[in-house]
This record gives C-alpha cells, sequence and structure tokens, in this order.
C-alpha cells in the first residue's frame, strides 16, 4: 500500500516521502480501515510519539496523521460492535502508525459509526478538532450556561468548534485571532472578538473559562484574565504559571467513540459546522506539512475516492 512515511527525525519535513509499506496487520481488538479522508497535526514531527512506541523503542519508518474517516475492511480477534463494510471515522493511537496511509489499523474502541449522509471529508476533519473543544469546556472546565469563555484561535480547527459547542449551551463568547478571522468568528457565534495584533488582551473583563490554544506570551497573559473560581485550559504548553484564584489545566485528546457519535449528529442537525479547508491528494501531503503555511480551515488528505 502508499503512505507518507518518515524515518529522519532531523529531516523535519523534508524527510516526509510517499513509499510503499506492507498492509497492516489487525491485532487484537484491532479493525482495518480504508482510510478515505485523513487529517493530521503539523507538529506532529516534533511528537516524541512519531518516532518512537510506548516502550521508548524506534518505529521508524512511521505514518504520521491521527484522523481517518474511511470504511472497515478487516476485523482483528475479539473485535466487537464494528462490522466489515462499516463507515467509520475516529481518532487513533499516538504511537502506531497513522492515518496517511491507504489502510491502517486502528483499535475499534476510537472508531464510531459514519452515517451515510456525512462524506469522508468531512468526517475527518472533526476527531481531534471536536474531541479536544468538547473536553476542554466541559469535562475540565464544566462551562455552563450564563456563563463568560474566552477562547484563542477562535477560527481555528479546534477554536471554531469551541465557539459552536459554547454557544450552543448559552455562553457568552469571546473569540481571539488575527483581524482576518474577526468576521468568521462572528458567524460561528462569539459575541465578541478581539485582534491579538491590535487589541489588548488586558482589556477584557475577567471570564469564568479560558481556552488556549496557543501557549507562550498568550498563555501567560491568560492567567490574569480568569476570575476567581474559573478554569483556564490549554492544549499548548504545560502550565507553569496558575491564575490567582483559579485553576489551570493542560491535557491532550483522548478518544471517546461515544462524544464522536454525539458530534456527528450535531453535525447532521446542522448544530455544528467543521471548517474544511483544502483537500489534497496523498502524494501531495508532505507539502501541506510546510511550516508557517496558514491556510483558513482544516487541510484534509483525500486518499480514496467515495
Amino acid at each position: 500500500m502508499q503512505a507518507i512515511t518518515v524515518q529522519d527525525r532531523d529531516a523535519g519535513v523534508s524527510g516526509l516521502a510517499l513509499s510503499e509499506l506492507p498492509h497492516p496487520h489487525a491485532a487484537e481488538n484491532d479493525v482495518i480501515v480504508e482510510v478515505h479522508a485523513a487529517g493530521f497535526t503539523p507538529g506532529e514531527l516534533d511528537w516524541p510519539s512519531t518516532w518512537t512506541d510506548r516502550a521508548g523503542r524506534d518505529r521508524t519508518p512511521s505514518v504520521p496523521g491521527h484522523e481517518l474517516s474511511g470504511v472497515v475492511t478487516e476485523l482483528g480477534y475479539g473485535t466487537t460492535g464494528l462490522t466489515i463494510g462499516q463507515r467509520v471515522f475516529g481518532l487513533t493511537d499516538w504511537a502506531r502508525n497513522g492515518t496517511l496511509a491507504q489502510y491502517t489499523a486502528v483499535e475499534a474502541r476510537n472508531l464510531a459509526p459514519l452515517p451515510a449522509d456525512v462524506d469522508h471529508v468531512t468526517a475527518a476533519a472533526l476527531p481531534i478538532s471536536g474531541l479536544t473543544a468538547w473536553q476542554a469546556l466541559f469535562d475540565h472546565a464544566h462551562l455552563n450556561a450564563g456563563q463568560s469563555v474566552l477562547i484563542h484561535g477562535a477560527a481555528g480547527g479546534v477554536g471554531s468548534i469551541a465557539v459552536q459547542l459554547a454557544r450552543e449551551i448559552g455562553a457568552r463568547v469571546i473569540g481571539t485571532g488575527r483581524a482576518a478571522d474577526r468576521d468568521r468568528a462572528l458567524s460561528l457565534g462569539a459575541d465578541a472578538f478581539i485582534d491579538l495584533q491590535a487589541e489588548k488582551l488586558e482589556n477584557l473583563s475577567e471570564v469564568d473559562v479560558v481556552f488556549d490554544v496557543i501557549g507562550g506570551d498568550i498563555l501567560e497573559r491568560s492567567t490574569a484574565l480568569v476570575r476567581p473560581g474559573g478554569t483556564l485550559v490549554t492544549i499548548a504548553e504545560p502550565v507553569t504559571v496558575h491564575p490567582r484564584d483559579g485553576r489551570a489545566v493542560f491535557f491532550v485528546v483522548e478518544p471517546d467513540r461515544a462524544r464522536l457519535t454525539d458530534l456527528a449528529q450535531r453535525l447532521r442537525d446542522g448544530r455544528l459546522n467543521p471548517i474544511v479547508g483544502a483537500v489534497r491528494p496523498l502524494a501531495e501531503a508532505a507539502s501541506a506539512f510546510t511550516p508557517g503555511r496558514r491556510t483558513p480551515g482544516k487541510t484534509i488528505i483525500r486518499v480514496t475516492e467515495d
């Protein structure tokens, strides 16, 4: 099968290549999925799990990408809950070969059924962004109706989903980003928008929740905006500065079949709209990792035509 692989950690993006790999093996409780569309995170080449397995052993050549939508073609021993020929989408394990490949092995519990009226490209944009946004706002920050939330990167893949989810439950949403992101953030449901390049965060009133996807100086300055009893949640980096009278949480998204099923239903109902940007073939996946590339929406790799 064809796949995008990396072998040399020092080579960075230039080390990505379209390669021929053996067909994956379905271990116990696995399924093999024919990948129709895949998503990735540009920073994956910096993740230790891209290069080593859970025991710390080298696992190159490895396949990046951890979001997929496709069709089950094989069941491993003991696998339940899914069937051959079923449309599925989900989030794959960080320390195993990923989704920028024609086929991949995935633990069945990490996948959810994909309704027939949801296309693979849209579904592939949902797992990391949707689960991250949900877990940040509700599992970690316990956001409720009537509270206020500041969402950094409000027009990005994760932030745009967070804006929609927070707005739906009745929270007051303040988005941040660049000036060009303002209209999109407001159209998704943000009540207000802060241009981080031209406006001061410090002018904002305190909020119940800050959701950060940027890190660095923005994360540090955001701690002062959390009102007593509030929560700062970040996925960018471990927290070193905490709100004076609140909590700070750093987390990594976890698979969740039930939540994926819920997110898919919200998409079908028109209550959720993942922002899909460029859609590129597998042969062009390597160039999509280029540092500094900033495109609207989430880039999706179309691996197999429907």
